[in-house]
């Protein structure tokens, strides 16, 4: 335990007498080998952040013991509080009694929270990051109790807000219109790309293939199976692609193991293809970005994102894309991306086959993502991110 009682007793009195800028930080979400997008973007933000900012002392609040790769400097205090909030009940203990206690000892300067959720009522400025309120608009998307949370609190959030940043023009404009927050204070602060995704060689590509796809050639969907992210259609839309074009290309999945009785389990059993539908559940960083390198598109077709962090990853391999026109995907993938109705499976299915039989398209696409990833980058990111911060204090 890296935290005990005496070590938060002492850290805390410490931070409550540091006299230069001090901003706390909800980093509840940093946990080794389990960065998800909110994750990634927290990583790496946070690290150039306070990094770049020696003069600024920072706490970061842990909901659990915490890893040492988190604490990226010395001008670092971690501390553990809990309980462990990855509940709705336990969302509310952790926000409004004990960052909200965190808040009242320490008067920091600033509370940042890459997440979204605030402590309503405390006496400091706050940051949220609103990546997207998919929860909004597909309320059915979630658990019925962590939606009615979402829906009843960050409404309340955004207008406790000082500042809000999210992840996208579309994300700023949709909390513009549906929770009437004055554009003028919201930050949008695109996500970067991690830089272990990049090009491998043709052995490499080989390589994988061979351990993920059965050596055969293959379509990649990279993300969770929350309903947003339109499994169902793009499994359809894969089975009218095997039958137009009877290839033995495969369709890999990447993301958190399902259940027996999932959705998409189901939808996949009863694929007349299922043995080529290869799912690998989640894997090492290393993996991915090789996974991510060798295949031979990316099918990205959610029904809602506020970016999608896979197509910039996509286009950083130099693999082309097929992603959807709604939200912010046109946004982010621009000219670099087959761009498809994703409620339609004719749709995705018909992109699928175009870029099989067309190799010139597929090339073109490689070449304008090319040219496109240099829009996103971990550094713009953390940048932005600080102005946005600067501007609260």
């Amino acid at each position: 335990m890296k935290n005990p009682t005496w070590q938060f007793l002492k850290n805390t009195l410490l931070c409550s007498k540091i006299k230069s800028l001090q901003i706390v930080v909800n980093t509840r979400l940093l946990l080794p080998q389990k960065l998800d997008g909110i994750g990634w973007f927290t990583y790496q933000t946070l690290k150039r952040i306070t990094q770049n900012n020696k003069d600024v002392h920072f706490v970061f609040l842990f909901d659990r013991d915490y890893n040492d790769e988190f604490i990226f400097s010395e001008n670092i205090t971690p501390l553990v509080i809990g309980p462990q909030a990855r509940h709705p009940f336990l969302y509310y203990t952790w926000f409004q009694w004990s960052v909200k206690n965190i808040l009242s000892r320490m008067k920091p300067d600033l509370f940042l929270s890459p997440d979204g959720f605030l402590s309503l009522g405390a006496k400091c400025k706050q940051l949220p990051v609103i990546h997207d309120i998919n929860f909004f608009h597909n309320p059915k998307d979630l658990k019925p109790l962590t939606s009615k949370y979402y829906n009843h609190f960050f409404p309340k959030y955004a207008k406790a807000a000082t500042r809000i940043a999210t992840v996208s023009e579309y994300s700023k404009a949709d909390l513009v219109k549906e929770y009437s927050i004055e554009s003028a204070i919201i930050d949008v602060v695109y996500n970067g790309i991690n830089d272990g995704f990049k090009p491998i060689t043709e052995e490499e590509k080989i390589a994988t293939k061979e351990k993920f796809s059965q050596g055969k050639s293959y379509f990649l969907f990279v993300g969770s199976q929350s309903p947003r992210k339109n499994l169902n259609r793009l499994i359809a839309a894969f089975d009218l692609f095997k039958q137009q074009t009877q290839s033995d290309f495969k369709l890999v999945l990447v993301g958190a193991v399902y259940t027996s009785d999932s959705d998409v389990k189901k939808v996949i059993d009863k694929s007349n293809y299922k043995y080529d539908i290869l799912f690998v559940g989640r894997q090492p960083q290393k993996e991915l970005e090789n996974i991510m390198a060798a295949a031979f598109a990316l099918t990205f077709v959610p029904y809602f994102e506020g970016f999608g962090i896979p197509m910039i990853e996509a286009m950083q391999c130099e693999t082309p894309l097929i992603s959807s026109n709604t939200t912010s995907m046109p946004e982010i993938a621009g000219n670099a991306a087959i761009l498809v109705n994703p409620f339609e499976v004719n749709e995705i299915s018909n992109a699928m086959v175009d870029l099989y039989q067309n190799e010139y398209k597929r090339q073109q696409l490689i070449l304008n993502g090319k040219q496109r990833k240099d829009n996103f980058s971990w550094d713009k990111s953390a940048n932005l991110l600080w102005d946005s911060i600067t501007m609260c204090l």
